[in-house]
């Protein structure tokens, strides 16, 4: 299951990000929906880093009946990144779910010999999504 809090009122469908959530885990995963502002403070503040970006995660302890973690969302940069590339806002948001998603599992693209890259390649190949963040940028 997913426990959706959408901050800024998307009106998106979360049919999709449920089935691909099914397809990954089988924990509750908490998706939060918000805007530039309040994710820039929130990486400032857990990472150090003070600009905006696109999806933050957040796992929580390795406990078989708890939430796998938090994925927040800047809803702001999956309009504008589906408008640059002209896809769906609603495939944006599906890469960027699959992006921290994996990272809850415990991927890291930024560590990892590209199995990060594999896998997310398999599964927007399953969902017939756009190339994501971290594939475009091979």
């Amino acid at each position: 299951m997913i426990s959706i809090d959408d901050k800024v009122n998307t009106g998106y469908d979360f049919v999709r990000l449920e089935s691909i959530r099914e397809r990954l885990c089988d924990r509750e995963v908490e998706l939060i929906l918000t805007n530039d502002k309040e994710i820039k403070a929130l990486n400032a503040k857990y990472r150090n880093i003070d600009k905006a970006t696109d999806v933050l995660s957040f796992p929580l302890q390795d406990v078989a009946f708890m939430p796998l973690g938090t994925i927040i969302v800047s809803i702001d940069k999956v309009k504008a990144k589906a408008k640059e590339l002209g896809h769906d806002e609603e495939d944006e948001l599906a890469l960027l779910f699959i992006h921290g998603l994996l990272h809850l599992l415990g991927f890291d693209h930024e560590s990892d010999e590209g199995q990060m890259r594999q896998r997310e390649r398999e599964i927007i190949k399953d969902f017939s999504l756009p190339d994501s963040l971290i594939l475009r940028n091979e």
